[in-house]
């Protein structure tokens, strides 16, 4: 069998990445990636040129950003349905809100703790409009819950509660109820509490 390898840092958004790892329930390798030095080296430029983690390694394939590996170990192991099949329906909101946590609400989160200002009446040109209408969004998106795809726990679910408890850990991202909520469901599976644990947490 073709060997998993996460590069990862356990002060990093590879957290993410290591949970994800846990639910699929697959044998994997973890090389830890200090800062600095190590991480901009030859070596581990040649796997990620970004010089960043995570990286997940698979045979010939590396793939990087949290949210992609998400998506792609949800799919390379389908057996753990961690994501709706391509002919569900609920495929469209599995993609839907993966692919907002990993855009406009990183973004409108990262403009907050930076203090970035978009120019009143150039809400357009920015994707995620303004940090107040991103949580709004994901706010009304959680309230049915209990996960982003109703019933079904996918890789969405990794990725978007990890955003809001970081975010909500360092006061980036508000304390709304609907969120406490979700996240505190999510924190409590068997494959987040492992993964904290591989963490040091």
């Amino acid at each position: 069998m073709t060997t998993l390898t996460l590069y990862t840092n356990a002060q990093s958004r590879g957290r993410i990445a290591h949970w994800m790892l846990e639910e699929t329930g697959t044998p994997y390798e973890t090389v830890w990636v200090a800062y600095g030095a190590e991480m901009k080296s030859p070596e581990y430029l040649a796997i990620n040129p970004m010089g960043k983690v995570p990286a997940l390694v698979h045979g010939a394939a590396v793939v990087t950003e949290c949210a992609a590996i998400c998506a792609y170990l949800a799919d390379r192991f389908p057996a753990n349905h961690l994501a709706p099949a391509v002919d569900d329906p609920r495929r469209a909101n599995y993609l839907r809100w993966l692919f907002f946590a990993a855009g406009p609400l990183e973004t409108a989160v990262t403009a907050k703790n930076l203090g970035w200002e978009v120019p009143e009446g150039s809400s357009r040109m920015a994707g995620f409009g303004s940090y107040a209408d991103t949580l709004n969004a994901l706010e009304i998106a959680l309230q049915p819950g209990p996960w982003i795809c109703g019933e079904l726990f996918t890789a969405a679910d990794v990725y978007i509660a990890s955003q809001l408890g970081w975010g909500m850990m360092f006061d980036s991202i508000e304390k709304r109820p609907v969120f406490e909520r979700y996240v505190e469901r999510a924190y409590a599976r068997p494959a987040n509490i492992a993964s904290d644990r591989l963490n040091g947490a």
